[in-house]
């Protein structure tokens, strides 16, 4: 086997393979892990943290790899070894790779127009003299040391604004830390409408204090004790909170869980709020996450209360089934959410 394509990985040379899948079921957002040098029964330890690109088959050489899998998942791979299957994905993730690529290559350039980031930073600053007691500037070292300088092993997940990772302060207090990318489809616009909303919202089912998800299956119980603190979450945004908000990103990596497995609707940067009775509205610009979004928004741009709870719906799916809405294909049973 050829290893897949690295630059979105990490390694330490000193690790054994059991102490690398370890720490790969640790990560939320690990993927894989292999040997870093397979000479001499194999040593080190190579971890993926993003999707797997470049792997290729080569009977009787190269290395192995393993890939993580949800646990509701395995018993249906082992008799699913369709060819076909594996040609029509390898041809589509080369589509979206190839299309990703010239999105980013032209968003890039907008991101390096002379002004972008003064601009960011000309608005962080009056929005704390205009909100000093309700937004709490922190300094970029600070937020380094708690990050552990960005590492990989605090990765929790990524989003369209960048990753976001866990952090521990100083003082004990734990926080997630999203950071923009250079190749970010997001920007100042979403960064400044998250900011004003998530100094104004306060609720149990709203991020405030994050923690990452336990790798650990959960019971019945549980997962509807989840979807009910979500649905409380979204009560809250619709009906109960001084502007009425519409998320428009709800899906199963915005609910973060705390350490007591409490649901936290997070990522505001995609959200409007609305004043009054008004409850839709339509746009040009339609943005969010393809299998979430209900079909009257994907194709005309309208959007209501009714879009997050069509969301709801798919996310309520995929925690009931335990599969990833976008991260499985059911040649049988293709046309319906989640191949059921």
């Amino acid at each position: 086997m050829k290893l897949p394509d690295t630059s979105e990985s990490w390694f330490d040379r000193s690790m054994t393979l059991e102490e690398c899948k370890t720490t790969c079921l640790k990560n939320c957002s690990c993927t894989a892990y292999a040997n870093l040098d397979i000479s001499n029964g194999g040593s080190g330890c190579l971890l993926w943290f993003d999707n797997i690109v470049d792997m290729r088959k080569h009977p009787g050489i190269g290395q192995d790899i393993y890939i993580r899998l949800a646990s509701s998942e395995l018993d249906h791979k082992k008799n699913k070894r369709n060819l076909k299957l594996y040609g029509t994905l390898a041809g589509v993730i080369a589509f979206i790779i190839g299309l990703t690529v010239l999105v980013l290559v032209a968003y890039r350039k907008k991101l390096h127009k002379p002004g972008y980031i003064k601009k960011l930073f000309y608005w962080k600053y009056n929005k704390e003299k205009e909100d000093g007691d309700l937004v709490t500037i922190f300094d970029f070292w600070a937020i380094t040391n708690a990050t552990n300088n960005f590492s990989n092993r605090n990765k929790l997940g990524e989003g369209g604004f960048g990753p976001v990772y866990k952090g521990i302060m100083e003082d004990g207090q734990e926080i997630a830390v999203k950071r923009l990318s250079e190749t970010s489809g997001q920007g100042i616009e979403e960064f400044k409408n998250e900011v004003k909303l998530m100094a104004t919202l306060q609720h149990r089912n709203l991020v405030k204090l994050l923690d990452t998800a336990r790798s650990k299956s959960l019971d019945w119980t549980k997962r509807l004790e989840i979807i009910d603190g979500i649905a409380r979450g979204l009560l809250y945004l619709h009906q109960d909170s001084r502007l009425r908000i519409i998320h428009r990103d709800l899906k199963t990596s915005n609910i973060l869980l705390d350490i007591d497995m409490i649901p936290k609707i997070a990522d505001f940067g995609l959200a409007r709020s609305f004043m009054g009775d008004q409850a839709e509205a339509n746009t040009n610009r339609v943005i969010g996450t393809y299998g979430y979004m209900p079909p009257e928004y994907a194709v005309h741009g309208s959007f209501s209360i009714k879009s997050d709870v069509f969301s709801f719906g798919v996310v309520a799916l995929e925690i009931i089934s335990g599969r990833k809405n976008r991260g499985f294909c059911d040649p049988l049973h293709h046309l319906n959410l989640l191949g059921h």
